[in-house]
């Protein structure tokens, strides 16, 4: 019994001893996290690699009652922009008294234009600019041979791009596309989006937006941050670390090897009753996803100073970025720019003010200001709210 004992203390010891080595590498190394990692099949290897420049995202029936954004943190505001005519042309520089004639154009043509300029504009180095469909998880079966692998299969990651353009051109209850524009600050700690839609139906546009921000990960995924590299201290908090978890460990491996095995027995029979339900009763199974790997680990506590700074900045730079290419795409196209500049001043209005620390932008369209009297706290600001491929650029959440 004391040999056992002393050999799973030893066995945890070195268990420990190698995670804290490979999560020290993998933090303290200027590679890429992957390399560290031997490559996986290679069917999954290139799923991985089509998720990085994926143009359409399933997400379960339940979000359509909110949003259809899942995994993308959480959502800052939901706007749609006062319209601007766009009837109107402009007036001729070179010959006074008289009017240019207006260029046709559709809302893909505005998607494009925006999202290729908008790095530019904006200044931000990095930005991922991507024309995106948003599918509701149960109208993949309508359109199986364009959005699932194969009956019983996975959604794709990539589709035809016309079909992208349909889902802006005639969009339906379940399907819409959008240009997603996400920046991710420096170290990855915060995620900021912003998810736009045109809303062309002559004489008028508009635009919808979305804004959304993901925390920093939780403090647990910091813990590597503070283990000692070398030396005693290494040693110390090692036999230290060892000590706490080793007999919990060995006496309840029998158990957690039990819960193992009962919940892939629970994932198998969950399997069968969906190609059941798919095959034999014609069912239409949900294929979307309820959230993101990113967005599972965040923790909003962990939001720093500097991360809401860096979330002010990006949201700022986007706003002003959004406005700058739909006024330039719209003089270069001959309209006439006096709607747009009166919208863009009630766009502009409103000040800014923090969302659980987060703080938002005033560019994204008009927010609950509550307005405080002198001598109260906060006065002269605003109160926060309560609660708690034919673009540039790649990636996705």
């Amino acid at each position: 019994a004391l040999a056992a004992a002393a050999g799973g203390w030893w066995v945890t010891r070195r268990d420990l001893s190698l995670s804290w080595r490979d999560a020290q590498r993998v933090f303290q190394d200027d590679g890429r996290p992957e390399d560290h990692a031997p490559p996986v099949e290679a069917a999954a290897e290139d799923r991985l690699r089509a998720l990085a420049k994926a143009n359409v995202l399933p997400y379960t029936a339940a979000a359509a009652h909110d949003d259809p954004f899942v995994g993308h943190g959480e959502k800052l505001k939901d706007v749609v922009w006062h319209p601007i005519d766009v009837s109107q042309p402009a007036d001729d520089p070179a010959r006074p008294g008289h009017k240019l004639t207006i260029k046709p154009f559709d809302a893909v043509d505005l998607h494009t234009f925006v999202a290729r300029e908008m790095g530019n504009i904006s200044g931000l180095e990095g930005l991922r600019a991507r024309n995106r469909l948003y599918v509701s998880g149960d109208h993949l079966p309508y359109l199986a041979d364009e959005l699932l692998e194969s009956r019983l299969g996975r959604p794709r990651a990539q589709i035809d791009p016309d079909l992208v353009r349909t889902g802006l051109i005639r969009s339906g209850a379940g399907m819409r596309t959008y240009l997603s524009l996400e920046r991710i600050s420096d170290g990855g700690r915060v995620v900021v989006s912003v998810h736009m839609r045109a809303r062309l139906h002559h004489p008028s546009l508009s635009w919808e937006v979305m804004v959304f921000v993901i925390p920093p990960p939780a403090a647990r995924y910091h813990t590597v941050t503070t283990l000692p590299t070398q030396g005693f201290d290494r040693v110390r908090t090692l036999l230290g670390g060892t000590n706490g978890i080793w007999w919990r460990c060995l006496t309840g491996s029998w158990s957690r090897a039990a819960r193992r095995r009962r919940d892939r027995r629970a994932r198998a029979r969950a399997l069968e009753r969906a190609r059941r339900d798919i095959f034999k009763r014609n069912v239409l199974y949900d294929h979307g996803a309820t959230d993101s790997i990113r967005e599972r680990v965040s923790d909003g506590d962990q939001l720093l100073f500097g991360d809401s700074a860096d979330a002010q900045d990006y949201l700022q730079r986007l706003q002003g970025g959004i406005l700058i290419a739909t006024e330039r795409f719209l003089k270069s196209h001959h309209i006439d720019s006096a709607s747009f500049d009166s919208t863009k001043q009630i766009i502009n209005a409103n000040p800014t003010y923090n969302f659980n620390g987060i703080v938002q932008g005033n560019a994204f369209g008009h927010q609950n200001v509550v307005q405080n009297t002198p001598g109260q706290p906060g006065a002269g600001g605003a109160q926060p709210a309560p609660g708690g491929q034919w673009a540039q650029g790649k990636g996705t959440p």
